[in-house]
């Protein structure tokens, strides 16, 4: 008794004595929050500092690093009891939510609330606001801060984007003079491309959370996942003359989605609501944004566990102040005073329901464990290639997803790729994943076919199914089955030849071999048609290494690259073939390492282009030139042999005929244009190209429609392709459907096709029911039946390549990867 007596009197003193020197971050800073904006250095060293003068109430963690070197932090604050029980508190909430096995969990403990600021850059008044509520929360003077922390754990994410925020940051911190500059015109309003917003490869990590593509947020989600809060808040700005938005959140909502986590978000909105009436601000809920696409900061959380929500403040493109559209001027301090005020109403009412919040959130993992309201409770997805598996793999170890094979493969169910009922077979390599887990919703949401929408007016993607985005065959089976261990791949066998090496080519990993031989200058070849070698047919894309030509060290660079990317090769003796071609023959071409240019800048999305860039920087590892694409007329272009023209507006070729002459001739002297989205349609304008867009019958009408002004939204919906899948037919014996069957998954977000490829080939087309899943709007629906999606045409000596959707769509559409990579290496080769 004694002991524990003296142990709460050694916190007590150590908090009052830390308490009297906690800095404000006026103190700290030298100047007012709103003032000016925070360099992420400083947003750290204060949390650091806060940290360090109250740590029996603040623990600060590092978690990880950005690109370009920046720290990211999270901060635990709650009361000196808490703090100091601080990993029990965690171990504790994974048990109650079934992660943690070794005993029960305990319902009382406190709840936990996880806000997170800034992750997107250039709507940085949310980092600044984070400051502030940490101050607020560990403030000697602030009662009510003190019983909130009495009954919860609140985690705070300063900026989740500190690449992006500096990009912001920095840039303005140059642009503004000694005074801001209220004129929406002044350039200090005007960012540059290619924006703050994103992180350093222009990816927007607010689409990224499910997924993971990015450094940033594997290294977020894994401390996300080792906590997995009871509330979570991602605090945003918009344009900057729209109120301010909290929850609830608008339609749709997936059905997963329980009735405590719609009531309890309106609980949380109530209360918002209080503080914003009392102060006389303007705010709207139910808009907008919903709560479906399972990669954002508030859908992710939801779908595991949490009442995930989203704050947004009007206020991108505002610096330190604008005049907005009704006079007003919104500072920056306005800005801050209001994520503030939302993120303590937040931690209040969470505080208020603490035992509700616990309770509901072992109720939701119980209910997981049980499968309650799981149709399917196991999915299963096949494939010839063990490296198409493990991709999926990697995905469900990024989010906490157990995984395994199936004992017994005696079962059916239902079949994504003929989609009905049938019995399962397996193509050499499975995985399979049951919902009977902790993260059984999420899974269902990952994995199901078709997702169900009751409202079509969705803030994004509306179909994201893992079998087709990765490009696989996969049952849905409505039993639990038994699940054995998984089998990782083996050690590639190293294979040593007199004559060469054969490297199949049925995968991603394929092409990263190639590219990394191709960077080590081996020279290497390819086989246009299938042949035969000691009984073993290898198939269309086949790459061929022979010594003949080749460094001394051909065979070492081989067997590194393909042990690297899981590649087996196979020896060969002889150019003689037992059937099919001959290496000497005309079907085997020679694979010239290309010099490949991207085109960027204003003219060009930035996320598509960071895209590419990301793909070729962090997956091939194959070098990139980023051209400015307003710059074209001063580059020369005989300097590539690649340029890739990703979705962007492209507006510059009209303004100069001379640029798109220089494409003419790029193409005409043998070089090749890789076109995808809005970069394919402006290409196809392009009179030269010969490449025609499918005309819209359905705008031929004349006749005088009245229009019901009140439905104008519902209206525009029947053209809306938000993001639905598709099943194309593929000419795989064309190299931009090597590795493929004759069939590919692609997410078509727009009605546009072209027509026949003359002289050309139409490698990807729409054949009759090619919809497979998501929503597509009515007229669009109508449109979309016909015409050609991939296509290659010859010109002069070059190749043109048109894909109208985005094959590295988020860096998440696995299964379009190889095809862009066939259209680097091996189109028009």
């Amino acid at each position: 008794m004694k002991k524990t007596f003296l142990a709460i009197i050694l916190i007590l003193s150590s908090f009052f004595l830390s308490a009297q020197n906690i800095p404000s971050p006026k103190q700290f800073l030298g100047y007012e929050l709103g003032e000016h904006f925070t360099p992420q250095y400083k947003v750290v060293a204060y949390f650091n500092a806060v940290a360090q003068a109250a740590s029996s109430m603040v623990k600060v963690q590092k978690y990880g690093e950005t690109n370009e070197g920046r720290d990211m932090i999270a901060a635990f604050i709650s009361s000196p009891e808490n703090i100091q029980n601080l990993e029990n508190i965690r171990q504790n909430n994974l048990r109650l939510a079934d992660v943690l096995n070794d005993k029960s969990g305990d319902i009382n403990t406190p709840a936990i609330v996880w806000l997170s600021y800034n992750i997107h850059g250039n709507e940085p008044s949310s980092a600044e606001a984070a400051m502030k509520v940490l101050y607020a929360l560990v403030d000697p003077n602030n009662s009510q801060s003190k019983q909130w922390l009495q009954h919860t754990v609140v985690i705070i994410d300063p900026c989740q984007n500190p690449d992006g925020r500096d990009r912001y940051v920095n840039w303005y911190n140059n642009a503004v003079g000694q005074h801001f500059n209220a004129d929406p015109q002044s350039r200090e309003h005007d960012e540059p491309w290619p924006y703050g917003r994103t992180n350093h490869y222009n990816f927007d990590m607010n689409r990224d959370w499910a997924w993971q593509t990015q450094k940033e947020m594997q290294q977020k989600l894994k401390l996300y996942n080792d906590w997995l809060p009871q509330v979570h808040v991602d605090l945003h700005e918009q344009e900057y003359d729209a109120p301010y938005y909290f929850a609830p959140a608008a339609q749709p909502y997936h059905e997963v989605i329980t009735q405590w986590q719609r009531d309890f978000q309106i609980q949380i909105g109530k209360n918002n609501a209080k503080y914003f009436d009392e102060n006389g601000w303007l705010y709207f809920t139910k808009q907008i944004f919903d709560l479906f696409y399972p990669s954002y900061g508030d859908t992710y959380p939801t779908y595991s566990g949490a009442i995930g929500m989203t704050y947004e403040q009007g206020g991108i493109d505002a610096g330190l102040g604008i005049k907005t559209s009704t006079g007003d001027t919104l500072t920056l301090a306005d800005r801050i005073l209001h994520h503030y005020t939302a993120s303590m109403s937040t931690i209040e009412i969470s505080a208020a329901n603490y035992q509700k919040l616990v309770s509901e959130f072992k109720t939701y993992f119980d209910n997981n464990m049980k499968g309650v309201d799981m149709e399917y409770k196991t999915y299963v997805l096949t494939s010839s290639d063990q490296n198409k598996i493990e991709a999926v793999k990697k995905l469900l170890e990024k989010n906490n997803i157990s995984y395994g094979i199936p004992s017994n493969t005696n079962f059916s169910g239902y079949n994504y790729h003929t989609n009905k009922n049938s019995n399962f077979t397996s193509e050499g390599y499975d995985i399979a994943v049951t919902t009977m887990q902790p993260k059984g919703r999420l899974i269902k949401v990952l994995f199901e076919q078709q997702s169900k929408l009751v409202d079509s007016a969705t803030y994004d993607i509306t179909a994201w199914s893992i079998p087709y985005s990765y490009g696989l065959n996969a049952w849905a089976v409505k039993e639990n089955l038994q699940l054995s261990a998984y089998n990782n791949p083996k050690p590639i066998n190293e294979i040593q030849s007199n004559y060469g090496l054969l490297i199949p080519y049925t995968s991603l990993n394929a092409a990263k071999v190639l590219a990394y031989l191709l960077e080590n200058h081996v020279h290497v070849r390819f086989s246009t048609n299938p042949f035969t070698y000691k009984d073993k047919i290898f198939g269309r894309g086949t790459l061929i290494v022979v010594k003949g030509n080749n460094a001394a060290n051909w065979s070492e660079l081989v067997n590194k690259a393909c042990s690297t990317y899981n590649v087996q090769t196979y020896t060969v003796e002889t150019g003689f073939m037992d059937a099919g071609s001959d290496f000497g023959s005309s079907d085997v071409h020679f694979i010239k390492a290309p010099r490949v240019a991207l085109l960027t800048g204003e003219n060009v999305s930035h996320t598509a282009a960071g895209e590419v860039w990301c793909f070729f920087d962090t997956e091939l590892n194959y070098p990139i030139s980023q051209l400015i694409t307003e710059h074209l007329d001063n580059i020369n272009l005989s300097n590539y042999d690649v340029l890739i023209m990703p979705d962007g507006r492209y507006n510059v070729f009209d303004d100069d005929k001379n640029i798109e002459q220089k494409l003419d001739d790029f193409v005409k002297a043998g070089g090749k244009i890789i076109a995808t989205e809005s970069g394919a349609a402006k290409l196809a304008s392009m009179e030269w190209t010969g490449i025609k867009l499918e005309k819209d019958s359905s705008q031929n009408s004349d006749s005088i429609i009245q229009k019901n002004y009140g439905d104008a939204e519902r209206q525009s919906l029947t053209t809306f392709t938000p993001g639905a899948i598709y099943k194309i037919q593929l000419d795989n014996t064309h190299p931009l459907g090597y590795g493929y069957p004759n069939y590919y998954y692609t997410l078509k977000q727009d009605a546009r096709a072209y027509t026949n490829f003359k002289g050309g080939w139409n490698v990807g087309i729409l054949p009759a029911n090619a919809y497979v899943a998501g929503f597509v709007g009515s007229k669009a629906k109508q449109q979309i039946k016909d015409g050609v999606l991939i296509g290659d045409k010859h010109y002069g000596s070059g190749h043109i390549i048109i894909m109208n959707e985005d094959p590295l769509f988020r860096l998440f559409w696995q299964n379009g990867k190889l095809l862009f990579a066939n259209a680097v290496f091996l189109a028009g080769n």
